[in-house]
């Protein structure tokens, strides 16, 4: 396969964000795909309870909400976590591209099969019971590998758990987190 998702973003238009800044939110009608060219971007959903469901992370590299590209709105929020740099691509020329060249449309849905994948993974974690045994699937799946400490109340969210809970597991297993692996 030849192709690659830069294809689908050549000639995007440039957008930098500041920590906090939105965006998009959900309900606002999709006119572009953006991809995160530097910092990291939270996609975040709200439920009818009012709990915020961290859905994703975004980082250099990756699309956002790839399922907007088949919707006329969003169903989630995205905020700039730090700094940021994203690129954007109208919703009609990334369609057009897409059904215009087959390899394109192949990345383009290894892309979202990826991200299936992903998805059922934070499921399957969030439907562990106890704190450790999220923990545990969470850092099998990422080398165990922690990510840094100023990033671990993130981690909690991505985990469904209380960020006391989450630091109280790590202290509990504090002789290798010092090192940053968690086997």
């Amino acid at each position: 396969m030849s192709a690659s998702l830069d294809d689908l973003f050549s000639g995007s238009i440039p957008r930098t964000l500041s920590g906090g800044d939105s965006l998009f939110l959900t309900g606002d009608a999709v006119a572009f795909i953006y991809r995160v060219r530097a910092g990291r971007i939270a996609l975040n959903r709200t439920t009818p309870q009012g709990a915020v469901l961290l859905l994703q992370t975004a980082r250099c590299g990756d699309v956002l909400a790839e399922a907007s590209a088949y919707s006329a709105h969003y169903h989630c929020d995205a905020t700039a976590l730090e700094p940021c740099k994203v690129e954007a691509v109208s919703k009609a020329d990334f369609a057009r591209a897409l059904a215009a060249n087959r390899d394109l449309a192949e990345a383009w849905e290894n892309r979202l099969a990826h991200a299936v994948q992903e998805a059922r993974l934070k499921s399957e974690i969030r439907t562990l019971r106890t704190v450790a045994e999220r923990l545990d699937a969470w850092l099998s799946a990422h080398g165990g590998v922690l990510p840094p400490k100023g990033r671990w109340q993130q981690l909690a969210s991505e985990l469904g758990v209380s960020r006391e809970a989450l630091y109280r597991e790590l202290a509990r297993r504090k002789p290798s987190v010092g090192s940053g692996r968690m086997d």
